[in-house]
């Protein structure tokens, strides 16, 4: 029996099958005297048959080839957007740092006003590190975006962008080329502190990878007021946040009424769920990636742990203590609030921790007047009023140092999120500076307590804390050599440690002589009734795989492979 072999391609589930069909000959067609046989006593039909086998392997793995590579870039129900990256200089950490600052001394006033200006908090693009590309209109019209986790529109620069230096560095939108537009023109305004972002809506068709939006709602920017935006390495921002601080109450492209649900419907995706892969290594031609519809097995080791979104609009996440070393903070014990954004590349959080993280790594800030003067005049009294057992958050007030607005006492302090949804809406948090080191102290002194030290020690303890405040600027200079000597810092969610070695919370910019390492820690102080908050931004996602559960609400972590 011979056999002919035929190729059919067969799609399943984006695999591509070679299938072999076997075909009897006849029994007249096996006689040695047939012509078919040479005088060799090869068959001729059998070297016939190789050489179509032959050609059908090739046509087939040709053809295999090529649908291969039309394919959409997703299988298992997964579809996935490379990331490029690019490595952070010290300018720009600072520049971005300063840019933070001013946002939240502007935008102080608008936290828990029941105003309707649409303000978006905490973001501050210039110092992310991960882009990829999506396309407005048709034709396409190419984009460069951050997918941020910390905001919820869509915005790109517009070609009626006139009187911005900055929408002329980037890629701009032209809806009188785009068949599919539809005209909506409302206006808008993202407040960003320093800056902000003006324009007005408009309707498109939106591509993520290889799936089409169809008339998506974002934002044509004709106004970039800021120094971030023009130096900036992207176009726009995809927000990947909640429809809670949308601008506008614009449907977030990633909504189920919208990308997820026709990623769903056109069967490429299953859940409605989105994971960021962050590669670390800096030589790597891969920045990263981001999938939607689940998780790829290849991106992380063991099993996420998953905590609920505690609050939507941010994927905001209940955080608990952290730990320096093996010693813990203390102040996180009875929960913070933490917010994981991928549109931030550094971890930043409150000044009072910060400070002795940096402290317990040797970063170098600037020597604070007012910290040294609190600990210093009132160091002695701090203590007694503890020792004595008077409550943390009394002891500056009592001291004369905060003030008692009539209701209870001010307190930018380090609340548990208990303490923080029983605070009353409204309360200043307008407090001098001596109001603030003398909480931080309390704070730190309170912990000194707990490890059962002298007031000597812990006195001259706080008087080095004062030393490893954060610069204006937030840059924490470390010395490159002391690397390997420095602790870990642990993070505790989900009631597991989250650990970070020096190596991953250290960056290095600049190469040789000319290489600066830099804190990974900024200093970021929220008021209440919102804040205190923790930003888990790039540093932290690029260890720990991330993946972002809209289905079940929940925000899941494992170690990055």
């Amino acid at each position: 029996m011979l056999c002919v072999v035929q190729s059919q391609l067969l799609r399943k589930q984006g695999t591509f099958l070679l299938l072999c069909t076997r075909l009897t000959l006849r029994p007249e067609l096996r006689s040695s005297s047939s012509p078919l046989f040479s005088n060799q006593g090869l068959p001729l039909l059998n070297r016939i048959s190789l050489n179509m086998w032959h050609k059908y392997l090739l046509v087939g793995f040709y053809l295999w080839a090529l649908i291969g590579s039309l394919l959409p870039a997703s299988s298992n129900g997964l579809m996935r957007i490379n990331l490029r990256k690019r490595v952070l200089d010290l300018e720009s950490i600072k520049a971005a740092r300063l840019e933070r600052e001013a946002k939240y001394r502007q935008s102080n006033n608008h936290w828990g006003s029941s105003s309707d200006e649409d303000i978006v908090p905490l973001k501050n693009y210039l110092d992310a590190q991960y882009f990829g590309e999506i396309s407005i209109g048709s034709p396409p019209q190419n984009f460069t975006v951050i997918f941020d986790t910390g905001s919820s529109n869509l915005w790109v620069p517009s070609a009626k962008c006139y009187f911005s230096l900055a929408c002329y560095f980037h890629s701009r939108y032209k809806s009188s080329r785009s068949s599919s537009y539809t005209s909506i023109g409302k206006t808008c305004e993202i407040n960003y502190g320093s800056g902000s972002i003006s324009g007005f809506f408009s309707q498109d068709n939106v591509q993520v990878g290889d799936i089409v939006v169809k008339d998506q709602v974002f934002i044509e920017a004709t106004r970039e007021g800021s120094l971030t935006f023009l130096i900036a390495k992207f176009d726009g921002i995809f927000g990947l946040g909640f429809q809670e601080i949308s601008v506008g109450n614009a449907t977030p492209v990633w909504y189920s009424s919208n990308l997820e649900y026709n990623m769903v419907q056109q069967d490429l995706v299953s859940e409605e769920v989105f994971s960021f892969w962050l590669n670390r290594d800096p030589s790597a031609n891969v920045g990263g990636e981001l999938v939607f519809g689940g998780v790829d097995s290849k991106h992380y080791k063991g099993k996420h742990t998953y905590v609920p979104v505690t609050k939507k609009g941010y994927w905001q996440i209940e955080m608990g203590d952290i730990l320096v070393g093996n010693q813990s903070t203390g102040v996180c014990a009875g929960g913070c609030a933490a917010i994981v954004d991928s549109g931030t590349s550094l971890l930043a959080g409150p000044t009072t921790i910060v400070a002795e993280i940096n402290h317990a790594i040797g970063a170098q800030g600037v020597v604070s007047t007012e910290c040294k003067l609190v600990v210093s005049q009132y160091g002695d009294l701090i203590w007694n009023l503890l020792v004595s057992g008077v409550q943390p958050d009394k002891v500056c007030a009592q001291l004369g140092l905060c003030l008692f607005n009539g209701a209870e006492y001010v307190s930018t302090g380090i609340e548990t999120v208990v303490e923080k949804e029983n605070r009353k809406e409204g309360v200043s948090a307008q407090e001098d500076a001596l109001c603030t080191v003398c909480e931080m102290a309390v704070v730190w002194i309170q912990n000194q307590l707990k490890q059962k030290g002298t007031k000597e020690k812990v006195l001259n303890y706080i008087n080095e804390l004062c030393n490893s405040l954060p610069s204006p600027a937030g840059e924490s200079i470390i010395d490159c050599n002391s690397i390997s000597s420095m602790p870990n810092i642990t993070f505790t969610i989900g009631d597991k440690p989250f650990t970070l070695n020096p190596q991953q919370y250290i960056l290095k910019t600049g190469e040789g002589i000319a290489s600066v390492c830099i804190s990974g820690f900024s200093a970021f102080d929220i008021p209440p009734p919102r804040g205190p908050l923790w930003i888990l931004g790039d540093v932290f996602m690029g260890v720990y795989h991330t993946v972002f559960d809209y289905g079940d609400l929940k925000v899941g972590f494992a170690e990055a492979a």
